[in-house]
């Protein structure tokens, strides 16, 4: 049997697909809704299932997200469930679908897990991992897998749309810088999955919807053009930042070594600790540097 078996990619679904054909090991993808990452990454997986018999985890930010977007997901264009599509039942094994689990004939086995749940997964070692909704996933699942891909020689895909500049652009923009990765970001505006029209109708009913122009044109650069900087619903200080940034205020600002260094600090318990570093230049306070963390105590963040 092919696999895929019907299904091709889209056409600027192409260089992902074909990177990875190739044999490419690490993909980063920010997208818009709707553009099918999910779709490539499940025919991806079931081709890789037949090819190298091994355990492929698809994981979720949470395990009731992830069963309700992959396990229980329906192709609106075809009424079939999308697992059926990518996995066929002649190569299966067993399905089951309290833990979200298919097994092939040969072996292979793909599960559906929250990323959540990293942790409560141990003793497997993954050949490939999806990383789906990544913006909104754990990003201690990457740290905690990422030696057992780099040495079984497996495969990860990142695949997300933007929720403010957080871990996912921070990855992302370090990835476009090696060569090791793949990266691509991938607005409405260069898909045809919607129309010109399409789009402007989606940006006014945000607006509408929201009843504000800031948040809804915020929140529709984010789904739809795959903003990085866009301000976060709620954000407080979202317009002035991109006013700032806008008037070219945000920039690269070095140490000076003769200036005192002050921190200010936003204390995490079930969110990340966020430490921001700043000197005063005569008049100017210049923020020179930002530090991220979760999971850790004070003490060990104060060390580091």
């Amino acid at each position: 049997m092919k696999i895929p078996t019907t299904w091709t990619p889209r056409p600027y679904q192409l260089d992902l697909w074909r990177y990875l054909q190739a044999g490419g090991l690490r993909a980063d993808v920010a997208a818009h809704r709707r553009w099918g990452k999910d779709e490539v990454a499940l025919h991806w997986t079931a081709s890789r299932m037949v090819t190298r018999p091994g355990v492929y985890w698809h994981m979720l930010p949470e395990t009731a997200h992830a069963r309700k977007a992959i396990w229980e997901a329906v192709n609106p264009h075809t009424g079939r469930r999308r697992i059926d599509e990518a996995f066929p039942k002649a190569l299966r094994a067993s399905t089951r679908g309290g833990d979200m689990r298919i097994e092939l004939k040969n072996g292979s086995v793909w599960q559906v897990a929250g990323s959540d749940n990293y942790d409560r997964l141990v003793g497997a070692s993954p050949l490939g991992v999806v990383f789906s909704e990544w913006a909104l996933a754990k990003p201690e699942a990457w740290t905690y897998l990422r030696p057992i891909l780099a040495e079984n020689g497996g495969w990860a895909l990142f695949l997300w749309t933007p929720r403010g500049r957080n871990h996912a652009v921070r990855a992302f923009e370090s990835r476009s810088r090696d060569p090791a990765w793949f990266t691509l970001k991938s607005p409405a505006t260069h898909t045809d999955v919607f129309t010109a029209e399409q789009l402007a109708r989606e940006e006014a009913d945000l607006v509408a919807e929201t009843g504000s122009a800031e948040e809804g044109r915020a929140r529709f650069a984010t789904e739809y053009l795959v903003a990085f900087d866009a301000p976060a619903p709620g954000a407080y200080f979202g317009a002035v930042l991109a006013e700032a940034d806008k008037a070219g205020r945000i920039t690269t600002v070095p140490h000076d070594p003769s200036l005192r260094v002050d921190t200010a600090w936003d204390l995490g318990i079930d969110d990340a600790t966020a430490i921001w570093f700043l000197q005063e230049a005569g008049r100017e306070v210049r923020v020179i540097d930002y530090f991220e963390t979760s999971g850790e105590g004070l003490q060990a963040i104060v060390r580091q």
